[in-house]
């Protein structure tokens, strides 16, 4: 028996998430986006992020980086610690989508088992998963980090695309393809396709 669990008492008559989205005007949810390091995942999440304030929405970004240097900091980069890295990432959004919040996730979560486990944790009606498609080329050319190199070196092992699997996802809701495109073409494709999803009908 876990003794552990049985110590834990959720809180339960929390005022109510539509309460919460009544009040900011929005529906929550949580776009998720994955792709290859280097896909430009961040870079349109981010002028995604601006696009939603300015049209009133209020959205918070997590960001593969910024959470490995905080919260995730003791995770590497192994399949478990992967698995790990996510389930704790898809838990914190999931708290955010409850308080109202649209939730901009940007990680490589490079296989379906992955993607599933933050969909399950966050529920399939407020996961939306946009596929940002850029070629594995394309990607080390812009190679803004350096790691592809270094992943080629063997300085950097498990790296996703070339020493570890990418698989491309089965069923996501958006795809991104950035070839020949601007980042403001993809980012307003992005609003467009959630703009309606995200408009509170009261």
């Amino acid at each position: 028996m876990n003794t552990k669990s049985e110590n834990i008492h959720p809180i339960n008559q929390l005022l109510p998430r539509e309460s919460k989205e009544q009040l900011l005007n929005q529906h929550a949810k949580v776009l998720w986006f994955t792709g290859l390091s280097g896909s430009g995942k961040s870079t349109i999440a981010k002028g995604l992020e601006e696009e939603l304030h300015a049209k009133g929405f209020f959205s918070v970004v997590l960001d593969g980086d910024n959470v490995r240097m905080g919260i995730n900091n003791n995770l590497g980069f192994s399949e478990e610690d992967r698995k790990e890295n996510i389930r704790r990432i898809a838990e914190v959004a999931k708290l955010f989508l409850q308080n109202g919040v649209v939730v901009i996730c940007c990680f490589v979560s490079p296989t379906e088992e992955i993607r599933n486990l933050a969909r399950t944790i966050i529920g399939e009606i407020d996961f939306v998963e946009i596929f940002v498609n850029t070629s594995m080329e394309e990607c080390e050319n812009r190679d803004v980090k350096g790691l592809y190199a270094k992943a080629r070196k063997g300085e950097i092992k498990d790296f996703t695309g070339v020493n570890a699997p990418f698989e491309i996802p089965a069923k996501s809701d958006l795809e991104i393809r950035t070839q020949n495109k601007s980042v403001n073409e993809s980012v307003l494709e992005v609003i467009e396709f959630c703009i309606p999803i995200l408009n509170f009908q009261s």
